[in-house]
C-alpha cells in the first residue's frame, strides 16, 4: 500500500462546547459563514517528515509568527463542500474525492504538497464525528466545510515553504443568497480580469478571490449581486466571481464555457453536466461570447441562464448589466430547466433523490 492510500490516525482534544440552547438557536437561522463548530482539524507537513500530527482540536485562533510565508507570498489554497443530514439521521457529503483532487491540483500550482485523498476524506469524517450536533436538518440547510492549506514557515524569501499546515473548519449554513431562489442581476467587469492564461485561474486560491473583490464592489454599486469576468486575451466568457455559468439553448442544449486554464473546475458544474446528459440533453463545452449571449436572448434561442457552485448550488440569472447595454430583464422568472436540475441535484445531496452515480459518502458511520 502506497503512502497516498494511507489514512492517518487523528488525536482528539475535547473542546468546551457551546451551550445546547445557543447552538439550537444558531441552527434555526444559521446564515452563511457566520457561526463555527466547536472543533477544527489540523495536520502539519514539513519537507523532512511529510504529513504528521493529525489532530481534532478546539476551534479557536491560530498562533502564527508574523513572518509566516502565507502572509507575505499568498501561498495558500482552499476548498468548499457540504455535509447533509438525511431523513434517516445519517450525515453524508457529496463527491469529496473530487474536492480532494482539486485541492491537490490547486496545491501543485501554488507549490504546496499534495494531501492524500483518503486523508482529506478522513479529516471530514473526524470533524463530523466530533461535531455531528452542528449538522442542521430540514430544507436546504447543511454544514459547510472549509478545508485549507497554508504555508506557515517563518521566513522572508521568494521560494516555496518547507512547512505547511492543512486545516478544516466548518459552519452550519442556510441558503447562500438571503432573498432565496430569485434570478440575479450580474455586472460585466470590463476593466478588470480575474485571471490570465498561465496564471492561477483554475486554482482555488485566495488571490483569485481577492482580485475579484474590487469588481464585485463595482457590481454592488450598480445594483448587481455578482460580477462576470471574461478572458483578458479573447474576451470570451470565463465565470462569475465565485461561480460557473451555463446557458440553456432551445429545449435540449446546455452550453458552458470550456475549461481554459482560467476557469475553476467546478464540481457542481461537472455534476450538472452529468445530470443533463442523463436526461438526453446535448452539452456543449466551448467558448461563449457576450455577443452570443446578447443575440441569443434577443432571438429567443437562449431561454435560460444560470450560475452554479457549492455554496449557491444553482442560481438563475435574469439580467446582465454592462456599462453600455443590458441583456435580459431583472424580473425574469426562474427557468424550468434550471430549477429542475437544481431540484434533482439538491435532492441527491439531501437523500431525497436516488444517487445513481455513487456521489454520496457517509461521514458519521
Amino acid at each position: 500500500m502506497s503512502s497516498s492510500d494511507l489514512v492517518m490516525e487523528f488525536s482528539f482534544e475535547e473542546a468546551q462546547r457551546l451551550d445546547v440552547a445557543a447552538r439550537e438557536a444558531i441552527l434555526e437561522a444559521p446564515g452563511f459563514g457566520k457561526h463555527f463548530t466547536d472543533h477544527m482539524v489540523s495536520i502539519e507537513w514539513t519537507a523532512e517528515r511529510g504529513w504528521v500530527d493529525a489532530r481534532v482540536m478546539p476551534y479557536g485562533p491560530l498562533v502564527m509568527d508574523p513572518a509566516s510565508s502565507v502572509f507575505h507570498y499568498g501561498q495558500e489554497v482552499f476548498e468548499g463542500l457540504k455535509a447533509y443530514r438525511h431523513d434517516d439521521g445519517g450525515i453524508y457529503t457529496f463527491r469529496p474525492e473530487q474536492n480532494a483532487r482539486r485541492l491537490n491540483t490547486s496545491a501543485t500550482r501554488l507549490a504546496l504538497p499534495h494531501l492524500p485523498v483518503p486523508t482529506f476524506v478522513e479529516s471530514l469524517k473526524q470533524l463530523v464525528r466530533a461535531d455531528s450536533d452542528w449538522v442542521p436538518a430540514g430544507g436546504e440547510n447543511s454544514l459547510y466545510f472549509r478545508p485549507f492549506m497554508i504555508a506557515d514557515e517563518s521566513f522572508l524569501g521568494v521560494r516555496s515553504a518547507h512547512k505547511v499546515r492543512y486545516m478544516v473548519i466548518a459552519c452550519p449554513v442556510g441558503p447562500y443568497f438571503e432573498h432565496g431562489i430569485k434570478p440575479l442581476s450580474i455586472w460585466l467587469s470590463t476593466k478588470y480580469s480575474r485571471a490570465g492564461r498561465g496564471g492561477t485561474g483554475e486554482a482555488k486560491c485566495g488571490g483569485n478571490y481577492a482580485a475579484s473583490l474590487l469588481p464585485q464592489q463595482e457590481a454592488y454599486d450598480n445594483g448587481c449581486a455578482q460580477v462576470l469576468f471574461t478572458d483578458a486575451a479573447t474576451n470570451t466568457i470565463d465565470e462569475l466571481g465565485g461561480m460557473n455559468i451555463f446557458f440553456v439553448r432551445g429545449e435540449n442544449t446546455l452550453v458552458t464555457p470550456t475549461l481554459n486554464g482560467n476557469i475553476l473546475h467546478g464540481i457542481t458544474r461537472d455534476s450538472i453536466i452529468q445530470l443533463a446528459r442523463d436526461r438526453g440533453m446535448t452539452v456543449e463545452e466551448r467558448d461563449v461570447t457576450i455577443d452570443e449571449w446578447r443575440s441569443g436572448v434577443d432571438s429567443g434561442q437562449i431561454t435560460e441562464v444560470f450560475a452554479c457552485g457549492t455554496a449557491a448550488v444553482i442560481t438563475p440569472i435574469g439580467q446582465l448589466k454592462t456599462p453600455d447595454f443590458v441583456i435580459g430583464a431583472a424580473d425574469t422568472e426562474p427557468g424550468e430547466v434550471s430549477m429542475s436540475l437544481r431540484a434533482e441535484l439538491t435532492g441527491i445531496q439531501h437523500g431525497r433523490v436516488e444517487d445513481r452515480h455513487g456521489w454520496l459518502v457517509r461521514l458519521d458511520a
